[in-house]
């Protein structure tokens, strides 16, 4: 009976009672796995061990919170914003607008980069959303900026087997300033820039213009009160050196630019806050034989981050 059975089952392949085993040792093992998936590999350690740095160390931008959105108001200013790459998120155009050479290059700009919502409103919306200012027809939406937090700059640093190379702006208000920071921190090897939550200059779309691009890949973190950000740097290794044009220190002699660092820069012409200053390892001078009396931060940090990349060469 079990033999009629089979036959009238019509199917292929091994008896009943075999499970399919007979089928399955003939299959083989398949195609070789790449070397990152095969255990004991070196390759597969490497990635293992890359997973779980990911786990243990955050993104470096979310944990300072996140700024307020801007608009971009003009058809100059649009066009340039959208010209250096700066996020945006929404390209408003005034219905029946005047279709001039700055008009089309905006579009053509926000359609090209893509991610840009292209909206049509009437001017009396834009005039609404901009309170009146000349917007010329278009107005361009950018969105909150990601700060990282203090911590962040750091351990990133920590994860590259480098030595953090690090600034702090103190009561820097002007965003070209902080963007021109952000683009020398880019250029010298830095791991990033810190600004206090208030009154201070944070990344708006004239600080990402001046950092001509680098903010991309340069985080800023934002700490809700500067003087524990920085003795929190000290608790964890690094040397805080503030900038003063009284410093006790000469820069050529400053032997604390080799190793884990924090440069701190104040205003122009205020410079460091009493508690900033207080709370630095050491205060440091940039000597100027042409008797100018101080530096704007961009240059001032310029000056310092290059002599530290050339001893860490």
């Amino acid at each position: 009976m079990a033999a009629n059975n089979r036959r009238m089952s019509g199917k292929k392949g091994a008896q009943v009672g075999s499970g399919g085993q007979r089928r399955k040792g003939l299959e083989g093992r398949g195609p070789t796995p790449p070397a990152e998936m095969r255990k004991g590999h070196k390759k597969n350690r490497v990635a293992n061990a890359k997973a779980k740095q990911t786990v243990r160390r955050p993104t470096p931008r979310g944990r300072g919170g996140k700024g307020t959105s801007e608009l971009v108001v003009g058809r100059n200013p649009v066009v340039e914003t959208l010209r250096e790459g700066v996020p945006a998120s929404t390209l408003y155009v005034q219905q029946f607008i005047d279709n001039d050479e700055r008009v089309r290059e905006a579009l053509q700009l926000a359609a090209e980069r893509g991610g840009i919502n292209l909206m049509e409103a009437p001017r009396p919306e834009l005039d609404r959303m901009t309170n009146g200012l000349n917007h010329q027809g278009l107005v361009l939406q950018v969105p909150p900026y990601e700060y990282a937090h203090p911590e962040d700059l750091a351990g990133a640093a920590a994860d590259a087997g480098e030595d953090p190379l690090i600034v702090a702006l103190d009561g820097v208000t002007d965003p070209r300033n902080l963007g021109a920071v952000v683009r020398s921190v880019s250029a010298f090897g830095g791991h990033g820039v810190v600004v206090p939550e208030r009154r201070a200059a944070g990344m708006t779309a004239g600080a990402w213009k001046t950092s001509a691009g680098t903010a991309a890949r340069t985080p800023v973190a934002r700490a809700t009160n500067l003087t524990r950000a920085l003795e929190a740097y000290k608790k964890a290794g690094l040397v805080v050196v503030g900038l003063a044009a009284d410093g006790e220190a000469d820069l050529g002699e400053l032997e604390a630019l080799d190793g884990p660092v924090v440069i701190v820069v104040g205003s122009e012409g205020k410079g460091l806050s009493r508690l900033v200053g207080e709370t630095c390892d050491v205060r440091v001078r940039i000597p100027m034989p042409g008797g100018a009396e101080s530096l704007n931060a961009g240059v001032a940090a310029g000056i310092v981050l290059y002599e530290a990349a050339r001893r860490r060469r």
